[in-house]
């Protein structure tokens, strides 16, 4: 791809090739639309990448957290512990399952911050969803230590983390994590998720639940729901996973290119030491006057930026019910932009990026 100086730089751009296509045209000559061998194969496939036992695929990645928190045995009377900086995806499958979510102010890095949920957790605390946001994993060794301290299942997020590990834990290694496969995801199917564990138990708890709790052919052995990804679905998402490698190369490149080439009116993201960054998300805080003024200027410019996220959780209408202090998420939310860091970016479209935030920034002083 090369981008002339007129030619619009988009913030996601699925990568879609003829594999894909020949892929989905394979399921669709085979009859076998649904139940069929290629989501069992994408699971196995997953679980292997993943470092997690099994992978269990499902529609979408909410279905995947609210299956995950089901199979916890999450319900009414419960609390879970959400960050307020994320996607309204994990609050609501919080709901879904009759729980309530308790939102916890974020750290620097734009993860939970375990100091803040020690100061909300209840006595009807019950489990905590630490979201591995724009692709940085949170430090599982730690909050690990924090669950049990407390006695709180954990449900993670991994929805934007497709590869991502920290301190050599993968997400889901520990525990259990929900993938999505959404559209503009590292790794797509267009929708789709997967739940990854390593305990037998609850990926079988999570296999039932996505299929009405049948055990056998109409034998219900509990109840569930329809959350089935198609052999569709899984076709592509295989195709996509053997892509993934690669892809997450070119987008710590692509980070590492903006890192070095943006001027200091960008706060750029902190890698740890200690983590693998897989760049779903290239995320820059500047200062709360100039943040509206910015993503103007780099949309004149035909550069897709986008704020992600505008308002934290606890100042959504459907959630305020809910709302707590957390003052960190409020700044985050009037300072951040996400740029263009998807594999389609190549050196001259970043190049446009770096020249274009230069001379914006050079406005702004």
């Amino acid at each position: 791809m090369s981008d002339g100086p007129g030619t619009f730089i988009p913030i996601a751009a699925p990568d879609i090739g003829s594999e894909e296509e020949a892929a989905v045209l394979r399921v669709l000559r085979s009859g076998r639309l649904a139940q069929g061998p290629e989501v069992r194969a994408l699971e196995e496939a997953f679980a292997l990448v993943s470092g997690a036992r099994y992978a269990v695929a499902v529609a979408n990645g909410t279905a995947a957290l609210h299956a995950a928190l089901q199979a916890l045995g999450i319900g009414p009377g419960d609390e879970v512990l959400v960050p307020a900086f994320t996607f309204a995806a994990t609050a609501n499958a919080v709901l879904a399952t009759g729980a309530v979510p308790i939102f916890i102010d974020i750290d620097a890095d734009f993860l939970m911050d375990l100091s803040d949920a020690a100061a909300k957790i209840t006595p009807n605390t019950a489990a905590m969803m630490p979201v591995h946001l724009y692709g940085l994993m949170a430090d599982m060794h730690a909050v690990h230590t924090f669950a049990s301290l407390h006695g709180l299942a954990i449900v993670e997020d991994a929805a934007q983390a497709h590869l991502a590990r920290r301190a050599g834990v993968t997400p889901g290694q520990m525990g259990v994590a929900a993938y999505s496969l959404y559209a503009t995801k590292n790794m797509m199917s267009g929708e789709g998720g997967l739940v990854t564990t390593s305990s037998s138990e609850i990926a079988e708890r999570v296999r039932l639940f996505r299929n009405h709790g049948m055990s056998d052919r109409y034998h219900h052995e509990t109840w569930g729901m329809n959350l089935r990804m198609t052999d569709l679905q899984a076709a592509m998402g295989r195709v996509q996973l053997d892509k993934l490698p690669e892809a997450t190369r070119r987008r710590i490149e692509n980070a590492a290119a903006l890192t070095d080439g943006l001027p200091s009116l960008f706060t750029t993201p902190r890698v740890p030491a200690d983590a693998y960054h897989v760049f779903h998300q290239f995320t820059v805080r500047v200062p709360a006057p100039y943040r509206d003024r910015v993503v103007e200027e780099f949309k004149r410019r035909q550069i897709g930026v986008d704020i992600y996220y505008p308002l934290p959780l606890t100042r959504q209408p459907s959630l305020k019910k809910w709302s707590s202090e957390c003052p960190s998420a409020d700044a985050a939310s009037g300072e951040v932009i996400s740029l263009p860091v998807h594999p389609k970016v190549d050196a001259e479209s970043l190049d446009r990026v770096i020249e274009a935030a230069i001379a914006i920034s050079a406005e702004m002083s």
